[in-house]
């Protein structure tokens, strides 16, 4: 006589699921390879058996994660299904298996928090490519990881396309990254002038007091412009040595605040609009000096010439090493949504630069 819990074929299919699961070695579990296109990045892991939380087997596997992650720079995790990426805090539990903290600060961009520590992606128009960028890069602090969980694909278009920022060091021309090595970037952004988020958004204080100290700690210099308005400058490396592999990066948002790398249009109308120093965001060299067109015309043809793109699905999960990968937003059409979440805050000083 069967046994009352072992009628149902179903059920018999789904323990015999979870016991192979269970009793096959680890590194059984998953297959890795890259995406058929033979490039280093990123990594895909995909499941080989039934019935396996991405959480659950990441809690166990973090030193796997961790190498495979400093070796290609991002990993994508597809085809998990028990992994309910749709559900902000099942996404925050798998942030705080690969992080051992997640950034809780939201001033920064125009996103919206979900649910704790989870947040969309920055708002930027859908007809628009967000260029290429590590992640909060023009900052003293930001995140050595970020994770990105697609909740729903767009009807087309939408690719969050990535880019190894070591080749991007190896790629750009010697004598434009020893200038950019020597001098740094130095980062303008003007607050209150219509454009972009307000000093009070960004720095979460109406308190003026509050804000010179925490640009001061963050080495920033500001100015008090007319009519509550303000004007920031910082001064960051542009290059990185990443502080386990000791590989060199090209680490900046040079591209993303360097008028030359706007839109016709958009450039057109800013130019038209605001003198150069007034524009809300700006980017020189260290010294102050102007960083030419053409230099920022061959740096962004190098990141189109090393960028990997591929369609979302839903249920996919993304992590970068934010020190080795820069990524982007391509255009789109139809209804978008991704989870983003970051983690291990860390410092110029923290990586001894």
């Amino acid at each position: 006589m069967e046994k009352s819990g072992l009628k149902n074929s179903s059920l018999r299919q789904q323990l015999r699921s979870v016991r192979k699961a269970v009793s096959l070695p680890q590194e059984e579990l998953i297959e890795a390879d890259d995406l058929g296109t033979g490039e280093t990045l990123p990594l895909v892991i995909k499941p080989t058996v039934d019935q396996i939380d991405l959480a659950d087997w990441a809690e166990g596997n973090r030193e796997f994660i961790e190498t495979k992650l400093l070796k290609h720079g991002a990993i994508l995790f597809r085809e998990f299904d028990e992994f309910n990426v749709s559900t902000a805090s099942v996404f925050e539990r798998f942030g705080l298996t690969i992080c051992r903290e997640l950034f809780n600060e939201n001033g920064e961009h125009p996103r919206k928090t979900v649910s704790g520590n989870v947040y969309t992606p920055v708002f930027y128009p859908a007809d628009r490519k967000l260029l290429w960028h590590n992640e909060n890069s023009f900052n003293h602090r930001w995140p050595m990881k970020i994770l990105f969980g697609c909740r729903q694909p767009a009807q087309q278009g939408g690719e969050t396309p990535i880019v190894d920022s070591r080749k991007v060091f190896e790629r750009i021309d010697p004598k434009i990254r020893e200038r950019f090595i020597e001098k740094k970037v130095m980062y303008l952004r003007n607050y209150g002038d219509g454009l972009g988020l307000n000093w009070e958004t960004v720095f979460q204080t109406k308190n003026r007091s509050e804000v010179e100290a925490a640009c001061k700690q963050a080495a920033i210099n500001f100015e008090w412009k007319a009519g509550n308005r303000l004007r920031t400058l910082a001064v960051r490396p542009a290059v990185v040595k990443h502080p386990h592999s000791g590989e060199m990066s090209w680490f900046n948002q040079a591209q993303h605040w360097h008028p030359a790398c706007l839109d016709p249009k958009t450039r057109e109308s800013l130019l038209s609009s605001f003198r150069k120093e007034d524009l809300p965001r700006n980017c020189y060299y260290g010294d102050g000096t102007t960083i030419e067109d053409w230099v920022m015309a061959e740096i962004c043809e190098v990141y189109q010439q090393l960028e990997v793109s591929f369609p979302w699905q839903q249920g996919d999960v993304l992590i970068l090493d934010n020190l080795l990968t820069a990524h982007g937003r391509n255009p789109f059409v139809g209804e978008r949504q991704l989870l983003v979440a970051m983690g291990e805050m860390t410092s110029f000083e923290d990586i001894g630069d």
